[in-house]
């Protein structure tokens, strides 16, 4: 089968985000790294020389790919598609929902809603969704 991974667009008033996000995110998980991350040239097509052209990163040893570019695009994140986050104790989901929601929206706070028994949603500051369980 062929690999898949969650593909990040940094566009709108996100473009030029991506770097931090993506230094951001690698010091929040453990087993992450930044793979590889190429920049826009002067006058390359499609970007500005400087942001994130095609960036490789991993969060706990899953691949994730960032791109951002200066292109009018009529879309940018929705929380109709979220990062899933299975905790593996209460002290990680209330750091990490801490972290990400700074700056960001909380859309469901840390509860039991009756699915899980900690269970928290959020959109960080660069606009991506998070949904944060515990296991």
């Amino acid at each position: 089968m062929q690999k898949t991974s969650t593909f990040f667009m940094f566009v709108g008033e996100q473009c030029g985000k991506a770097d931090e996000a993506i230094k951001f995110y690698t010091t929040l998980f453990k087993n992450s790294e930044i793979k590889h991350i190429d920049y826009w040239k002067d006058n390359e097509p499609g970007g500005k020389e400087g942001l994130v052209k095609l960036a490789i990163f991993t969060l706990n040893g899953l691949e994730y790919i960032a791109s951002e570019n200066t292109m009018g695009h009529e879309f940018s994140f929705t929380p109709a598609i979220s990062i899933y986050v299975n905790c593996e104790d209460e002290e990680e989901l209330q750091l990490l929902f801490q972290k990400l929601s700074k700056d960001g929206n909380i859309m469901m706070p840390i509860d039991n809603y009756g699915f899980s028994k900690k269970f928290g949603w959020t959109s960080d500051k660069y606009g991506i969704s998070w949904q944060l369980n515990l296991n």
